[in-house]
């Protein structure tokens, strides 16, 4: 007779959660199996982990598609034209301060941290759907500028390139500002500062 497996004593969504957080906190290469083991706990062996996951590249990507199912669609708003064009990108700024100083979790934008956590020549290929991430954030901040400007919000000759280089730059930086532990309130007194950027593009009417 076939001899079933021990039935497994850890609930594997959480698991993949609680990876997550060592992933956003750590790093792919800083992270180890043994801390994986520790955070999913109980009891987990190794042979388990692995019965499990695969490997520990496997629940990174497995991470990383949580990561970006959940706490990365608040720059969505960047395509939202429901709102105004000036509105989404505000929404989006306010709403990525709110999400990396929350609690529950890790400081900071995993898909931000990504690009700025030591990852060796073998395991950048993981990184790639951050980088894709960061592109399509890029591609929703010019999409708000154009936009504004079709509605007549920004004057038609605009460096779009350079005012959206400008709004994904302070993005980005959001995620240093949540880890080196400026206060959450500095960080959105410095949104509405960033939107005077919007204002003085404005066209004149």
């Amino acid at each position: 007779m076939m001899r079933t497996g021990r039935p497994r004593q850890f609930d594997r969504s959480q698991a993949v959660i609680k990876a997550m957080h060592l992933f956003w906190q750590n790093g792919y290469d800083s992270t180890s199996l043994a801390q994986l083991k520790a955070a999913i706990g109980k009891g987990i062996t190794a042979p388990s982990f692995y019965a499990a996951f695969g490997s520990k590249e496997a629940l990174f990507n497995e991470a990383v598609n949580c990561y970006l199912d959940t706490h990365a669609q608040v720059t969505e708003s960047l395509w939202n034209c429901e709102l105004s064009a000036r509105e989404a990108l505000e929404t989006t700024l306010m709403n990525s301060v709110r999400m990396q100083y929350a609690e529950g979790h890790p400081k900071g934008c995993m898909v931000a941290l990504g690009v700025m956590s030591a990852c060796s020549d073998e395991n950048r290929r993981l990184l790639k759907p951050f980088e894709d991430s960061r592109q399509r954030t890029r591609e929703g901040i010019k999409n708000c500028i154009n936009r504004g400007i079709e509605a007549g919000e920004l004057e038609e000759a605009q460096d779009v390139v350079a005012l959206s280089a400008a709004f994904d730059s302070f993005l980005m930086g959001i995620s240093t500002l949540a880890r080196d532990g400026v206060a959450q309130q500095e960080t959105e007194r410095a949104v509405v500062r960033m939107m005077s950027l919007w204002d003085a593009a404005r066209a004149v009417k």
